[in-house]
């Protein structure tokens, strides 16, 4: 009923909230007000892309979705044996990796709170825990000076047990007494001692070390009490070691456990959107080549197969990357195409490793997570998904930057090279053997891509002007959210310029 009501404008306009709930399009807002729906053309089929003409696809729009790209999901692409992939120079990777292994080569991660996750209920995308952190992996920062890995558990027991001393005996010794009450420091020292199990004021609030960091044997039956490891190093090497950096990254909103991930590769999501709209409406392979706002709609020019077309729409959104906007002809005006031009490019790439056996299980006992290193890799990920399996892909690198860069310009046996001495620092020359396949993405390099996602200088008045229609242009993509980089950024952009759409079209 209340949907009936704010269709005939007698419930509270959304600008009367500061937030409102996204509302899914449905036939009945036409029929209501003795309407038809739209034609819209859609540019780009990546996620922003996909989920504008599916939303827009339950109240009946006439959707054309069109894709540069022989497949949908744009960034979303996950790698499996036989796919080919072609970089902007021309050089091709065969992937030969086993039928039960796949490699994400984009997104790879979905955290609970995400839009992503109400789209993966909807559509019937079963899901997994992603492990995103993980106790048994390894934190290793060369520059630092660290000899070997340690685990995150010992960086964590050290790090917080001396940090916890150091306030302690602060705080006891009346450095706070000016911000604390005699009640308040005494919780705060009953705090300190279980967050870094420091000992008591006996003790000085000592840090010596605990099995929170692990063991060299563990405990087992009869008398084997377990061996906790040692010996605890110094404050100064602990700190010195800059360990404690790493820890940032699991506190992140996006970050924390626990997190997600489809079953059987992230391009599930892609997929089972591309199903839902009927793969009548999206033509792949088809270039965009001009843009041109009419005074009644807008013309999108395209080369398919060799051959030219022109579509006509009332509408139109385009969710292709800014810097690809930017290129490709328009009328829409100076500052439009200033506009596009402002966000920069990021660089980023990853190389899944198959491997024989699943040596991180078997021998180290690492079931996913992350191992963070200040290596050109960045970072490890191990599988969390096909446990004491016969065999399992590891990502050798998750870079970005100059370091992703770097590997960019390498030819894939380069990069796979490097990658395996890189992780052997981590892993020792174990990490070398039984490679089977592998596979390896430098963003940059996918054509009608070009970037793994894009940085704003500010979110000022480029970014304020692409957020509002052109005429009758609509902008969408993750690039113009706050979730950079992440799927639910690019489905809260759809969301919302089809409810801008949609909004306008009822208005008449």
């Amino acid at each position: 009923m209340f949907a009936t009501m704010g269709a005939l404008g007698l419930a509270p306009s959304a600008e009367a909230a500061t937030r409102v709930p996204f509302q899914p399009l449905q036939p009945s807002d036409f029929r209501l007000r003795g309407r038809a729906a739209a034609k819209v053309v859609i540019l780009g089929a990546g996620v922003a892309g996909l989920a504008a003409a599916y939303e827009l696809g339950k109240a009946g729009y006439d959707c054309t979705v069109l894709e540069a790209q022989d497949r949908v999901g744009g960034r979303n692409r996950t790698l499996r044996g036989g796919d080919r992939l072609t970089e902007m120079n021309g050089t091709t990777q065969s992937v030969r990796f086993s039928d039960d292994v796949y490699f994400n080569a984009g997104p790879a991660r979905i955290a609970q709170w995400m839009t992503t996750m109400d789209y993966c209920r909807e559509l019937g995308v079963p899901l997994e825990v992603f492990t995103n952190s993980n106790a048994q992996a390894y934190i290793y920062n060369e520059s630092a000076g660290m000899k070997a890995p340690v685990r995150w558990r010992t960086a964590k027991a050290d790090v917080h047990g001396y940090i916890s001393e150091l306030l302690a005996k602060a705080t006891d010794a009346g450095a706070l007494d000016q911000r604390l009450t005699a009640t308040d420091k005494e919780r705060l020292l009953s705090f300190l001692s279980g967050f870094g199990a420091i000992g008591g004021r006996a003790d000085g609030f000592a840090y010596k070390g605990t099995d929170r960091r692990g063991f060299t044997v563990d405990p087992g039956a009869g008398d084997v009490a377990g061996t906790q490891l040692g010996p605890v190093p110094s404050l100064s090497e602990v700190f010195a070691s800059g360990v404690g950096r790493s820890f940032s990254f699991e506190f992140g909103y996006s970050q924390a456990m626990l997190m997600f991930q489809p079953v059987g590769g992230m391009d599930a999501i892609p997929r089972a959107l591309a199903k839902a709209i009927g793969h009548g409406t999206i033509r792949t392979g088809a270039m965009v080549t001009r843009i041109t706002a009419l005074q009644d709609g807008v013309e999108v020019e395209y080369t398919r197969d060799g051959r030219t077309t022109v579509v006509k729409a009332d509408y139109c959104i385009a969710s292709l990357p800014p810097h690809i906007l930017a290129r490709i002809p328009h009328n829409l005006g100076a500052d439009v195409q200033a506009a596009l031009r402002t966000p920069v490019p990021a660089s980023s790439g990853k190389i899944g490793l198959e491997y024989g056996n699943r040596w991180w299980e078997n021998e180290e006992q690492i079931y996913g997570g992350i191992t963070n290193t200040d290596l050109d890799l960045a970072t490890i990920w191990y599988p969390s998904h096909g446990y004491h399996g016969r065999r399992g892909l590891v990502v050798g690198y998750y870079n970005f930057g100059a370091n992703a860069d770097a590997y960019a310009g390498l030819s894939h046996a380069d990069r796979l090279r490097r990658a395996l001495d890189q992780g052997a620092k981590i892993h020792g020359d174990r990490y070398r053997r039984d490679v089977v396949a592998s596979a390896s993405i430098a963003w940059t390099r996918q054509r009608h891509i070009e970037g793994a996602w894009i940085s704003w200088p500010s979110r000022g008045a480029a970014y304020k002007l692409l957020n509002e229609p052109q005429g009758r242009v609509h902008f969408s993509g993750d690039w113009l959210s706050y979730e950079i980089a992440w799927q639910h950024g690019a489905f809260e952009s759809a969301r919302k310029v089809v409810t801008d759409l949609h909004q306008r079209v009822l208005k008449g």
